[in-house]
């Protein structure tokens, strides 16, 4: 379990997180709702151990622990393809990357560079690698960002398939992800 103690974070004399505490059992999906700027990207930069909180704890964060950030973070000039393997080596088939693209509805796009591809093609190469990786945790910051309504639920089906048994903690403005992904809301 991850257990966040009564953490502390602010920026200058603004205070994003004020006492803030939460537990996210194994296996379980959260939604981190709350107003823009009101900590959602914040409190999962904690969580990563890329923010340090001003005070309280963090603890039982696992090894493995991959994320999808407000930016895709790809590697522009290679393919859908080649980001994906970047991340997950030989230890993914190529079918299966192929085959997990294809459901997030970018067959005949795996071999684009991703520089060529929409905004929201390139989202779904992000949640791919994702996906894919070895990881107990996942923690998405606003992953369907680009994406009409059709190709949400389409990445949101694909996201509970391949995320069973994984924490997954998502920060999100939309009230719609935390029902389409039978989440716990968690309001900052």
């Amino acid at each position: 379990m991850i257990r966040l103690e009564n953490i502390n974070k602010s920026f200058g004399s603004k205070a994003v997180l004020c006492g803030f505490s939460a537990n996210f059992e194994q296996g379980k999906r959260y939604c981190i709702m709350g107003a823009s700027g009101g900590g959602k990207t914040t409190l999962l930069n904690i969580i990563l151990g890329l923010q340090k909180a001003d005070s309280g704890t963090v603890s039982g964060v696992p090894e493995h622990v991959v994320a999808v950030f407000q930016e895709d973070r790809l590697c522009e000039p290679y393919s859908a393809l080649a980001n994906v393997l970047a991340v997950t080596g030989s230890t993914v088939p190529e079918t299966e990357i192929i085959a997990l693209l294809g459901a997030l509805g970018l067959e005949g796009s795996e071999r684009i560079a991703v520089n060529k591809l929409s905004g929201g093609m390139r989202r779904r190469v992000a949640l791919a690698r994702a996906l894919l990786a070895k990881s107990e945790l996942i923690i998405l910051d606003e992953p369907f960002k680009g994406l009409d309504d059709a190709t949400r639920e389409r990445v949101i089906l694909v996201l509970c398939e391949y995320s069973a048994g994984k924490t997954l903690i998502l920060a999100t403005h939309d009230v719609r992800d935390s029902a389409s992904l039978g989440a716990e809301v968690i309001e900052l």
